[in-house]
């Protein structure tokens, strides 16, 4: 066995647990971790580059690392430590020194709360419970849609429920706590008993880009699936976020009637004159269609049938210049739409804070609710 193959098979060094997590001051963030033993030759911070310091290496001095970046006009920031051990092998790890982290889509990842941060209280209190069905729906795609639905406990299929439809919604469940925000705020009175209904993309990002294959498959053949297992009351409501928030605004704008409400959170509504720097314009393979689709939007002057919108965004997300072009021209076009900007970033964790109100609103006036 060569000496290369055992690098890449040798397993990332750890450092030793000494509790020091960032200590948050006027002006700076400070990181610091420990390494008396001289385990690592380098150290990065890795986060969204939006954040000052995003990439910046730590210093070494009194047998630990340290690193101060300018504090950030940002709630909280997720990150993890670029590390390099002196073998130069490369691995990204959780902060040893810090024990606030949270699951994301690209894995667990250590978390910096500014001081004013709170959690939505929804979290903790009494929710109510509910229960998961798996339906399979055949359509123009070439993969079956996968749909779970999620329903309160005590209620039946034949019982008539508003329903949300929601793009990438296991994930949603998972990461952004989707079915305890329903359960609980149903069990707070806030909105009614309702189903939601998450949709695994199979192929996300061809699925979510504008296909037409799949927007007929979700809005035809998905929908009335779900109609006739379950009996769905008022306009039903559409959720996603990013490429998924991009999707439920297609969708909703597209859809027949039926459709009342959309809540899209950081869509990726690339417009060139906006994008003509970011990495999606050259690499991904279904930007000039998505450009297209929301260019469409763009240019339209009227709708024959309004929809209640929501929009959140990040303020310092790179894609926050084109959720603000993309309310306006919702808006101009007879839309009622309510754009919010978020001191956080990219992640399933602002997109979970922002659910209440700004969620809760949309969803109580697509349902008519005054509770």
């Amino acid at each position: 066995m060569t000496g290369s193959s055992l690098a890449r098979e040798r397993p990332a060094a750890t450092f030793p647990v000494v509790p020091d997590p960032p200590k948050v001051l006027d002006r700076w963030v400070r990181f610091r971790v420990a390494d008396p033993d001289h385990r690592f030759a380098g150290l990065t911070l890795e986060c969204d580059p939006v954040v000052q310091g995003a990439g910046r290496s730590f210093s070494r001095r009194d047998g630990r690392w340290e690193l101060r970046i300018p504090r950030p006009s940002l709630a909280r920031v997720e990150y993890q430590l670029g590390v390099v051990d002196h073998h130069g092998q490369a691995s990204s790890q959780v902060d040893p020194a810090n024990p606030l982290r949270v699951d994301t889509a690209f894995g667990q990842k250590s978390v910096v709360e500014l001081p004013g941060y709170q959690p939505p209280r929804w979290l903790t209190g009494p929710a109510l419970e509910g229960r998961y069905e798996a339906l399979a729906v055949r359509g123009e795609t070439t993969d079956a849609l996968p749909i779970t639905v999620w329903s309160p406990e005590g209620t039946t299929a034949r019982e008539p429920l508003p329903l949300l439809l929601v793009q990438d919604g296991p994930e949603y469940d998972v990461l952004a706590s989707l079915s305890r925000y329903s359960g609980s705020l149903i069990a707070a009175g806030t909105l009614p008993p309702h189903r939601l209904a998450l949709l695994e993309p199979v192929q996300r990002n061809a699925w979510y880009s504008g296909s037409p294959q799949y927007l007929r498959t979700q809005m035809g053949a998905g929908l009335a699936r779900l109609r006739q297992d379950y009996a769905v009351e008022g306009g039903v409501a559409l959720l996603g976020a990013s490429l998924g928030g991009l999707t439920a605004l297609l969708a909703g704008l597209h859809a027949p009637r039926g459709v009342g409400a959309v809540f899209s959170q950081s869509g990726s509504f690339f417009q060139v004159r906006h994008d003509d720097r970011h990495d999606s314009v050259a690499t991904f393979p279904y930007y000039w269609r998505i450009a297209q689709r929301v260019q469409e939007i763009l240019d339209m002057r009227r709708t024959e049938r309004p929809l209640r919108i929501g929009l959140t965004c990040g303020a310092l997300e790179e894609n926050a210049p084109n959720n603000a072009s993309m309310a306006s021209a919702l808006a101009r076009a007879g839309h009622r739409v309510d754009h919010i900007e978020l001191p956080d970033l990219h992640n399933y964790t602002a997109w979970r804070d922002a659910l209440d109100p700004h969620l809760t609103e949309v969803l109580r006036d697509c349902w008519h609710t005054t509770g």
